[in-house]
This record gives structure tokens, sequence and C-alpha cells, in this order.
């Protein structure tokens, strides 16, 4: 049945910081949501306080048009968490934690079912402690489904797992996807939103700053292009070489950005311009925008400070 998630002025202080300062979102029914932000951005809080685990200090939450105030054991039963980090005693397997999780419920997942989803059906009886950080990840997400959830809310995947183990975990979200359930994830990485969210929210300093789909948001930057310059070494400081050439050019580590509406037309005179200063450069390219860009413009600092 339809499960969506409505969220109004989610509020929550800790002593030393407003780590959620009225975020209002809504998730559609079979919706992969996502929200995007560096560490301190909020992210995990909200998602706490619409899972139930942190009480907001205001704010209305409906999910699946429950409240948590009335109806805390049926949104549990039709929900499913994956924290940062789960925990597990060293010496239980797979399997048996499968069928552990799933005694708790009266409707749940077959554990065959689930090992073959996540891809441990060759790990089903090996020990906790012996599973690769991807694989404990893939376990934590069978965890999360074991009571086959309406609702699935993720937080950080991926984090810390090589490109294989992401791409595993994506084609299980896309499943879920297809499904019909509702996700909400939160992400450090700009590509894993790019690739599984139908929209997502740009959080920072405990507000949503932006929201809309990857095209949406990137189509809102205005710029179609974006140069990079790559140095042999940190870029050079660019205010002087941006002033004469009348453009925006921003210094990331090894590289200069400098978005653009004609790159036809800027990329000769920034190359001639950097021939007769002698700046020693290694390569140029031109791509398309990106999530981070948007992020960029609308904070002033990477996804990842």
């Amino acid at each position: 049945m339809p499960c969506p998630i409505v969220v109004r002025g989610l509020r929550k202080q800790f002593p030393n910081v407003l780590a959620v300062a009225g975020v209002d979102l809504s998730v559609s029914s079979g919706e992969v949501f996502g929200l995007l932000g560096p560490n301190g951005a909020g992210k995990t809080t909200t998602l706490e306080m619409i899972e139930g685990l942190t009480p907001p200090d205001a704010g209305d939450i409906t999910i699946c048009g429950l409240r948590w105030e009335t109806s805390a054991q049926e949104i549990r039963s039709r929900i499913g968490v994956q924290l940062q980090a789960t925990s597990l005693y060293n010496k239980i397997t797979p399997r048996e934690a499968l069928d552990l999780f799933g005694s708790y419920y009266p409707k749940r997942r077959g554990t065959e079912e689930l090992l073959d989803l996540v891809k441990l059906t060759d790990k089903a009886d090996a020990y906790h402690v012996t599973l690769s950080g991807g694989q404990a990840q893939r376990l934590a997400l069978a965890l999360a489904l074991v009571n086959d959830p309406e609702v699935v809310f993720l937080d950080e995947p991926t984090a810390g797992l090589d490109p294989q183990g992401r791409r595993s975990l994506w084609d299980v979200v896309r499943k879920m996807k297809a499904d019909g359930r509702t996700t909400v994830l939160t992400t450090h990485y700009m590509d894993e939103a790019e690739a599984l969210c139908d929209r997502l929210a740009i959080l920072d300093h405990g507000s949503i700053l932006r929201s809309g789909t990857p095209a949406e948001l990137i189509a809102s930057l205005g710029i179609p292009s974006v140069i990079e310059l790559a140095f042999d070494g940190v870029a050079p400081a660019p205010s002087a070489f941006a002033s004469r050439l009348g453009v925006g050019i921003e210094a990331r580590g090894d590289l200069w950005e400098i978005p653009t509406s004609d790159p036809k037309t800027l990329l000769p005179r920034l190359l001639g311009a950097i021939e007769a200063e002698h700046l020693d450069y290694q390569q140029v390219h031109v791509r398309r925008p990106t999530l981070e860009d948007v992020f960029l413009q609308l904070t002033g600092r990477s996804l990842r400070d």
C-alpha cells in the first residue's frame, strides 16, 4: 500500500549545536530519496528523528499516515533501518543473525531469500568476524529488510566500501525500488546520489539548502560546462589571472575549475593566457556540472570537508 513520509518543522538542539534547524521534506511512495551533505550537516540526526530513534524538539513526522506519538509499534513493524554501524556478536553467522532478527516480527522474509538478495549465500555459515567490510554492510542491509518493510532507511550504507562493494549495494537499492519500497538514504557521495535517487535534498548546518531531482539541481546552476585545468602540485592562486580573463576560477587542490556557458570561446583564451604567464599545467578537461558543483555554489565547501 502507499507509504509516503511527510516531515514539517523538524528541529533538534544539542548542548553546543543546533543540529537540525526546521527541516521540511516529503518522500513519495516507492521513491528513493537522498539526503546529501558534509559531516555535521544534520543528515544522521534528521534520519534518526524520522526513524523514531531520537525525539525531536519540535516538528511533525508522519510515516504511512502514522505518527510516532500514537502508533510507534505499527510504524516499527513497517520500516527497516540500517544504521551507520551495526554491531553483532563476533561468532554469529549471517544465517543465524537473519533467523534471530526475523523471529522478532510476525511478518518476515525468508532467510535464504535475503541471503541470495545480498549475495551472501556462500558466506551464510561464516562467523560475522570473518566477513569483509562490504559483506558486513550487505548483511546489515539484509537485516533491515528482514520484516519485509514498506519503508527502508539507510544511513551512509556504502561509507568505507571499495568500488565493487558500493556497486553491489547500489544493485540492492535498485531492487528495493523495483519492489515498490520507499527508501531514504544519506550519503557523502555525489555519484551515489545521482545514480540512485529520484529526488534529494542538500543539507548544511541543519537546514535544507535546495531539493529536487538530480537533473533539476544541476540545471539550476545555469552552467552547461566546467573547464578543469590540472597542475603538477597545488594549483596556483587564480585571483589575478581570473580578473584579467574576466571569469570565475575556483582553486581546489591541484585543479582550477572554471564554470562557463561557452567553453569553445573561453578555452582558446584561457590556454593563450596560461602560455603567456608560463604556467606549468598538466592537462585540460571539459565536463558537465555535477551535484558537487551545486553544493559548492550553495555552501562554498566540498561535500567531504
